[in-house]
């Protein structure tokens, strides 16, 4: 699947993702074939911290 590069773009879809889709970060991240530690240093540096009590980024 095509990742958006765009940090407000790609933490829009996890989000969705996460919303309709999936259980937790890691369900998603295992299914997806993404690397964890990538997708939150990424999301990280741009602002979003992940919430695993809501399952989110924010």
């Amino acid at each position: 699947m095509y990742l958006p590069k765009d940090p407000a773009m790609l933490c829009s879809l996890i989000n969705l993702k996460l919303r309709d889709e999936y259980d937790s970060l890691d369900e998603l991240c295992y299914e997806m074939e993404i690397d964890k530690m990538v997708l939150l240093e990424d999301l990280r540096k741009a602002g979003y911290i992940y919430d695993a009590d809501r399952n989110h980024f924010r």
